[in-house]
């Protein structure tokens, strides 16, 4: 695969199945900087009314791996993610996903990643290891 324009990944990225479901938008996208945002609602609660620890992993996840793609251009896979819950969220409100890259390898990056509300209150924190899918000669 050809390595994309930031105006074709910024398209892979807003039309994504799985985010459009679950309902994360993309707010920023330039090299190296990415940001998502989701409004929470009744479906992002878990059994005591607060945000799913799951929905905190996805936009962490994509926002980790976003982050890296606009940076090396190329598709990248997680390899290992480690999430740091730190604060119960409820619905109505926003919330906001960045990361940045702390290690870049040749075949391996480095990400962190954290989920704030609208006041800049951290939520989740996560570090994550991505491996970078280079075309086949």
């Amino acid at each position: 695969m050809a390595v994309q324009s930031m105006e074709e990944l910024r398209k892979v990225y807003e039309s994504s199945p799985f985010n459009n479901y679950i309902g994360i938008k993309l707010e920023k996208f330039e090299e190296g900087a990415v940001v998502y945002s989701l409004q929470v609602g009744p479906n992002h609660q878990n059994v005591n009314q607060s945000v799913h620890g799951g929905v905190y992993f996805s936009i962490l996840d994509t926002v980790m791996g976003a982050t890296i793609r606009s940076a090396v251009k190329q598709k990248v896979i997680t390899i290992n993610v480690s999430i740091n819950y730190l604060a119960a969220f409820s619905e109505g409100d926003k919330m906001y996903a960045a990361a940045k890259i702390v290690q870049q390898g040749k075949s391996i990056v480095t990400a962190e990643g954290e989920v704030t509300d609208c006041n800049g209150k951290v939520l989740a924190k996560t570090i994550g290891t991505f491996k970078i899918i280079r075309p086949k000669q």
